[in-house]
C-alpha cells in the first residue's frame, strides 16, 4: 500500500479511544488511514499540531437551523458556518421548521439542500405528527436520518403529542431510537392560569417547574418499555429525571445541555432577562449539580447546545410571549473547554459526550473517534488559549449570544472536515462541503 498521505497531522496529542497519545495521523481519500505516521511519510499537505489537542470531529446533536424558514435569524448556510467556527464538524438538525420536515418531499428538499449549501456534515431528525404515523418507519431510514423527533409538550403547529395513545402509536411505528422533549403538556396546560402577562421572566421556571419535567419523563419511560422502543430523552434538566433514568439504561439515553450546566437561576435570569428563557428552562443550583453528577456517573450520553436562535424583537416581547430558546451552536466548545479548564470534568470525558457518545446513540458511521477508516473529522484546541465570547463574534444572523462577554480557558483553533480544513483561527476556509451523516439503519 502506497505511504504517501493526502495529509499528516503531526505531533498534536491526539484524544485516541483509549487515551491521550502524542501522535501523528495520515490521512488519505478523506479517511483516517493510519496512526502513528513517521516524519518521513510522504504527504500532499501537513498540520503542524505541536502545543495543541487533536479531538475527534466533535459534534452537536441538537440545533435548530431554522431552515426553511428565516434566514435573517439563522439558516444551514450560516448556521453550518457558526459551528465550524465554534469547533464542530458535524451538527443533526431538529425538524420544526416552516413548514416542518414531517414527510418524502420536506426531506429531500432539505437533503438536497444540505448537500449545496451546508459547510459542516449535517443529520436529521423527522417530525412525528399524528398524521405521519404510517410513514415514519420509512422515513426514519432516510438518507441523513438521524432519529425521529416527538414534541410532547413546548411545540408548534401539529408537531405537538401530548397523550399516551398517540405517543405509544409512534413507538411501534418503526425500529430506531425516538428523541424526546420531555415535558407533560397537561400539566403545562393546567397551571398557565397561575401566571400573568407581563410576570418576570424567572417565573418561566416556575411555570414549566421540575415536576412538570418529571412528570413527562416518567410517562414517556413507563411507554418505551410498554413498546420495547430505545428513548433519548434530550436536555434533561431536574435531579428526580437523573434518579428515575439509572432504572432504564437499557432503554433509554440521556442528553444534556451545555445551558443547564453552566447558567444557574435565579442569578441567570436578573442578568439576562428574556435571554435566559428557554425549554425545559434554566434551573437552580440544585438541578445543575444534578446534571454535574450525572455527567460524571456516566449517566449522560451526549451533551448538546439546543442552538434556537430566535431575532431580538421575538426575544424582547414581554413574558409569556417572549420567544424561548438560545443561540449556542458558536459556544457549546468553548464553554465545555472551560469547564474542562476549570477542572468539573476531564478532556477525555468531554469527547466522550460531543463525539463518541453522539455517535453511539444515533449510529452515526465513521464519525466520533480517531481511528483508522473513519471519516477524517478533527476539531484541533488550545487548552491554555484565553478568549472573550461576544455577539460580535457570532456567525449567526441574530448575532447574539448569552454568554456575551464571558472570559473562557480553552478554544478550538482548528477544524478538519473528511481531511480538508474548513477553519483555521476564526476563519472559515473554502466552499460549503458538508454532508449527509450517515446511519446504522
Amino acid at each position: 500500500m502506497s505511504t504517501h498521505y493526502d495529509l499528516v497531522i503531526q505531533n498534536g496529542i491526539c484524544a485516541l479511544h483509549w487515551g491521550l497519545e502524542e501522535t501523528s495521523i495520515g490521512v488519505r481519500d478523506g479517511r483516517i488511514a493510519a496512526l502513528g505516521v513517521p516524519a518521513s511519510a510522504s504527504a500532499t499537505a501537513r498540520i503542524e499540531a505541536r502545543g495543541l489537542h487533536v479531538l475527534p470531529g466533535l459534534i452537536d446533536a441538537h440545533v435548530h437551523l431554522r431552515d426553511p424558514g428565516d434566514a435573517g435569524v439563522e439558516s444551514i448556510p450560516t448556521g453550518t458556518r457558526a459551528a465550524l467556527l465554534g469547533g464542530l464538524t458535524t451538527v443533526f438538525d431538529m425538524p420544526n421548521t416552516a413548514p416542518p420536515v414531517v414527510d418524502a418531499e420536506r426531506l429531500a428538499w432539505k437533503q438536497d439542500y444540505i448537500e449545496r449549501a451546508a459547510y459542516c456534515d449535517m443529520g436529521l431528525y423527522i417530525g412525528a405528527t399524528r398524521e405521519n404515523i404510517p410513514t415514519l418507519a420509512e422515513l426514519e431510514t432516510g438518507r441523513g436520518v438521524c432519529a425521529i423527533k416527538v414534541f410532547a409538550a413546548s411545540s408548534t403547529g401539529d408537531l405537538l403529542i401530548e397523550d399516551d395513545a398517540t405517543l405509544a402509536r409512534v413507538m411501534r411505528a418503526g425500529r430506531r431510537r425516538i428523541a424526546y422533549h420531555s415535558e407533560d403538556e397537561y400539566r403545562l396546560r393546567a397551571r398557565r392560569a397561575l401566571f400573568s402577562q407581563g410576570d418576570p421572566y424567572a417565573r418561566h421556571a416556575a411555570w414549566r417547574d421540575p415536576e412538570t419535567a418529571f412528570l413527562g419523563t416518567r410517562r414517556l419511560m413507563a411507554l418505551a418499555r410498554e413498546t420495547g422502543r430505545a428513548a433519548h430523552i434530550v436536555h434533561v434538566s431536574t435531579k428526580e429525571e437523573f434518579a428515575y433514568l439509572k432504572d432504564f439504561r437499557d432503554i433509554a439515553t440521556a442528553e444534556v445541555l451545555v445551558n443547564h450546566l453552566t447558567q444557574v437561576a435565579p442569578e441567570c435570569y436578573e442578568r439576562l432577562g428574556a435571554y435566559a428563557v428557554m425549554n425545559p428552562p434554566l434551573r437552580d443550583i440544585t438541578h445543575v449539580e444534578a446534571a454535574w453528577r450525572a455527567v460524571r456517573d456516566g449517566l449522560v450520553d451526549s451533551i448538546g447546545s439546543d442552538h434556537a436562535p430566535h431575532s431580538r424583537e421575538a426575544k424582547a416581547r414581554p413574558w409569556p410571549e417572549t420567544a424561548a430558546g438560545l443561540t449556542g451552536v458558536q459556544t457549546l466548545v468553548p464553554l465545555m473547554l472551560d469547564h474542562v479548564a476549570s477542572g468539573r470534568l476531564g478532556l477525555m470525558r468531554l469527547v466522550d459526550l460531543l463525539a463518541a457518545g453522539p455517535a453511539r446513540v444515533f449510529g452515526a458511521v465513521g464519525k466520533g473517534r480517531i481511528a483508522a477508516g473513519y471519516d477524517a473529522d478533527f476539531t484541533l484546541v488550545d487548552l491554555g488559549a484565553k478568549r472573550r465570547i461576544e455577539n460580535a463574534q457570532m456567525a449567526t444572523p441574530c448575532g447574539w449570544t448569552p454568554f456575551d462577554g464571558m472570559m473562557v480557558t480553552g478554544w478550538p483553533m482548528m477544524t478538519v472536515l473528511r481531511g480538508e480544513v474548513a477553519m483555521r483561527d476564526g476563519e472559515v476556509l473554502g466552499p460549503p462541503r458538508g454532508r449527509l451523516v450517515r446511519f446504522f439503519s
